[in-house]
């Protein structure tokens, strides 16, 4: 990857679940957040309610085979995460490049996508 390095800490991971936009298909889910540095940071995440550990494998390679082919169409400067779904073990790399391209980089190059979320306010009336 050219332009990308890993995200390993729990922390960074934390900080995309909390704060970060997200995206969402069947076969994954896309946390992303913009952070100010010239690389892109990629964390992939997969959960043992996907299966065994072939398919969490299999899953995260798929995953880093689509990020691949669409690198090169990516803003620079974003921390990503990607979530696993049960679906995505039995998905091809070319139909998660295309939710990519379809969903994902035109959300991460709209600027209101980094507005803050309501997240578990609810709405008392008084």
């Amino acid at each position: 990857m050219l332009f990308t390095v890993k995200i390993n800490k729990n922390k960074d991971f934390l900080a995309l679940y909390n704060k970060g936009a997200a995206v969402s298909d069947n076969n994954c889910l896309v946390y992303f957040r913009k952070n100010k540095l010239p690389v892109n940071r990629i964390g992939i995440s997969t959960g043992k309610k996907m299966g065994n550990a072939v398919k969490r494998s299999r899953a995260r390679r798929v995953i880093r085979q689509a990020y691949r082919e669409c690198e090169l169409l990516m803003p620079i400067g974003f921390d990503i995460v990607v979530c696993a779904r049960k679906g995505a073990a039995e998905c091809k790399s070319y139909e998660i490049a295309s939710f990519f391209r379809r969903r994902l980089i035109p959300k991460m190059n709209d600027p209101d996508a980094f507005k803050p979320r309501n997240k578990g306010v609810k709405n008392h009336k008084k």
